[in-house]
């Protein structure tokens, strides 16, 4: 076993969730999860104050695992989430915990969804359920006794739920469990409201503090690439055709992803390789030799491996996957620019990650500005320029050294000089793809994440798709029914106000704190719009949004009613 898992291995976790914990190739715990993990295994209530992105779900996911007892069927834990994008990524994270214990369940119950299968999950003893306060409150009406097994609470981001009005369910929820559950809660800050919550419904807690004091380098540039996690390999092949870089570090969560993205690299003829845990000092120190005297240019690593290297020809350095905490984002980076050197720093973003972007911004002080994936014409540019840098050199004697070889072989084989030329750039290039159209069929589709692109539909589709029909001068369409879950809305704007659906589609999502599942269809007409929002939270979204100006006007969203 490594040294890294031993860090695991001396917090005391169940075996088995000890075994998930290093079947997902996770090194060594986080500041939070070395300080948190001990005091819940022990019983103890508790106070986390910690940032998002520290690793706190594992924090409290892994020593809850190790309670919960998979023989008896019935609800244990409760984990309480602001949101429905918090509550899945939190439902997730449990369930890759709970791979090895054999017979634990893990249900998440937020609105948008269908309530029967979700009370039928609860019922039929789901040990961990993970849920929003408003739709669990909506099965306590159904079901007060729900909530009656329950041994282990955590509310995740309390801040954030109050801020979002739950104060009153979250009452409703303390009240339906047993007063003898142990109760943990974790908040970024600790306002006075959070306090008389912890005074009132926590016994004796514990308080953990995670202190964030970070500082980057200014002479580092930051830019991040928004990218769906499944085509991460893709946009990684694809920036590094354009970046003109000497070395490069691309970090990554796990040791797998490791040698997977370093094995792609290789398949396309980057000298890179991985360094992670698993690698014996000897050859981790033949890597990092192998890549300061320019035999390696690429080394894609994890944060433990990573450690002290100190490479002064590192001019680049990738984040492709999220790094845990804003700390570990400022230790990656500072992989370049050193000496006084410049250097640049590329973060990858999922749409799920664009809150730890916003953690990572605020607390580095910097902003991190965005760029686009480049297209074909930008990728076949570079490729050019590259074989144009390479072949200048060779050009200035070149005549004169071998201009009767040129002649002798046109002559002998019966070509032009341009045709000669051309077969020699053919086999200098191992038919590296040099055309547009070549480019295009070459390089793999990478889909645009942005919150102005969605995935999933075109603007089109967002629009409505059928053309509007005219009725006594007035604009009509067939009505398109409507989503499951969601309300309706409207508001004046319209396509006569240059607005577009993903117009209002980012405006929505980064003003209100949404992710694109949570919006339904958008149609854009000639003088207004309608978009489908979350019927749950309504209100309070529309609170949100009330002051959101969309191409410098007041966006004005209400609630549409169809005659």
């Amino acid at each position: 076993m490594t040294q890294e898992i031993g860090g695991f291995a001396a917090l005391d976790l169940h075996p088995n969730v000890l075994a998930a914990v290093i079947a997902t190739g996770y090194e060594e715990p986080s500041a939070i999860q070395i300080q948190a993990i001990p005091v819940i295994l022990a019983g103890h209530d508790m106070i986390g104050q910690a940032q998002t992105g520290t690793g706190k779900t594992a924090a409290f996911a892994l020593p809850i695992l190790s309670r919960i007892d998979p023989a008896k069927r019935q609800p244990q834990a409760l984990i309480l989430a602001p949101t429905r994008e918090l509550a899945l990524q939190v439902a997730t994270a449990f369930e890759t915990y709970a791979k090895q214990m054999p017979g634990v369940s893990v249900i998440a119950v937020y609105g948008g969804a269908p309530m029967g299968p979700q009370l039928k999950a609860i019922r039929n003893g789901a040990q961990i359920v993970v849920a929003t306060p408003g739709r669990l409150v909506d099965h306590l009406r159904r079901d007060e006794k729900v909530l009656s097994t329950i041994q282990h609470l955590v509310l995740d981001e309390a801040d954030e739920m109050l801020k979002l009005g739950f104060m009153d369910d979250l009452e409703v929820i303390f009240k339906a469990m047993p007063e003898s559950r142990q109760s943990v809660l974790f908040s970024a800050t600790l306002p006075h409201s959070i306090r008389a919550i912890a005074e009132k419904h926590l016994r004796d807690p514990k308080h953990v503090k995670i202190e964030t004091k970070t500082q980057t380098v200014t002479a580092i540039e930051q830019v991040h690439l928004m990218v769906h996690a499944d085509q991460k390999h893709a946009a990684v092949l694809r920036l590094l055709e354009v970046e003109e870089f000497d070395a490069l570090i691309g970090f990554v969560r796990t040791k797998q992803a490791t040698l997977d993205l370093a094995a792609a690299l290789e398949a396309k003829g980057y000298k890179a390789a991985a360094l992670n845990g698993d690698i014996a000092q000897n050859q981790r120190e033949r890597v990092i030799d192998s890549l300061k005297d320019g035999r390696l240019d690429i080394v894609i690593a994890t944060d433990v491996a990573a450690r002290g290297l100190d490479v002064p020809r590192i001019t680049h350095v990738m984040n492709v996957d999220m790094p845990y905490d804003p700390e570990s984002y400022v230790h990656r980076i500072g992989r370049t620019g050193r000496a006084g050197r410049t250097g640049r720093a590329l973060l990858l973003v999922t749409p799920r990650e664009r809150r730890m972007l916003q953690v990572i911004e605020r607390v580095t002080g910097q902003k991190v500005g965005e760029v686009k994936l480049p297209d074909a014409q930008q990728v076949l540019d570079a490729r050019i320029k590259k074989l144009t840098n390479s072949l200048a050199p060779l050009v200035a004697d070149a005549e004169a050294s071998h201009g009767d070889l040129l002649d002798r072989l046109t002559a002998g084989i019966g070509c032009s000089p341009r045709a000669l030329a051309a077969a020699l750039l053919r086999k200098a290039t191992n038919g590296q793809a040099l055309t547009l159209a070549e480019v295009q069929r070459d390089q793999p589709l990478v889909p645009d994440a942005g919150s102005s692109a969605p995935r999933e539909r075109s603007e089109r589709s967002d629009r409505g798709g059928d053309r509007p029909e005219r009725e006594g001068g007035r604009e009509r369409r067939a009505p398109v029914p409507l989503s499951e879950g969601k309300a309706r809305c409207r508001t004046a704007l319209g396509a006569r106000d240059g607005i577009a659906a993903k117009n209002l589609l980012g405006a929505i999502l980064n003003e209100g704190g949404l992710v694109r599942e949570d919006i339904g269809r958008i149609q854009v007409r000639e003088s207004f719009s309608l978009v489908e929002l979350p019927e749950e939270g309504l209100e309070r979204l529309l609170g949100k949004l009330k002051d959101t100006r969309v191409g410098g006007k007041p966006l004005k969203l209400r609630r549409y009613r169809e005659d």
